[in-house]
């Protein structure tokens, strides 16, 4: 079968299933076959960057972080040209989560904070929560206390559904004084 003969959808589903029983590099490679499909077809860019992101996730948990950032960079790009906030958002995330990977952590806080700042404009409190724990863990790490105490105060104030405890954080974090 040539790759314009390949249903992307298809190979979308066979990826996901894929990366559920954790075989990522099988993952990755669906999600890869899946762009180029989308790409030759009439479901545009927007799918193929999305299975890109998914392919980026793929390898990322495979322990491939360059592979995972290269499928990942300009994806960012091309659903802000089409106005898409959330995934926008979730690919700069990803992005960052390779540098970090990489070990690129300047790199991987400036993504996090663009990240941020778009899935905070999306309205997306769960996804923003993660990151801003993310870039939090980093400048933990680098010895940045108060930094990283405003990301975890982010952090909870973005998540929708708090559990018990950060709901106790939370109303603690009201007393502040840094």
């Amino acid at each position: 079968m040539t790759i314009e003969e390949e249903n992307p959808a298809l190979l979308a589903k066979q990826g996901k299933q894929a990366f559920e029983r954790g075989q990522y590099d099988q993952a990755a490679e669906f999600f890869r076959r899946a762009s180029r499909a989308f790409t030759l077809g009439r479901a545009g860019q927007d799918n193929a960057a999305e299975m890109d992101n998914n392919v980026s996730v793929a390898l990322l948990q495979a322990g491939k972080a360059q592979e995972a950032l290269d499928a990942a960079l300009g994806t960012d790009e091309i659903f802000a040209q089409m106005g898409d906030l959330r995934r926008q958002g979730m690919a700069l995330g990803n992005q960052a989560a390779a540098f970090e990977a990489l070990g690129r952590t300047d790199e991987a806080l400036k993504a996090y904070e663009r990240s941020a700042e778009i899935l905070s404009r999306a309205g997306e409190g769960d996804m923003l929560a993660m990151v801003k724990q993310s870039a939090a863990a980093i400048r933990l790490k680098r010895g940045e206390i108060v930094q990283s105490a405003l990301n975890m105060v982010g952090s909870v104030e973005a998540k929708s559904k708090p559990s018990i405890f950060e709901r106790i954080l939370k109303f603690l974090f009201r007393f502040k004084t840094w």
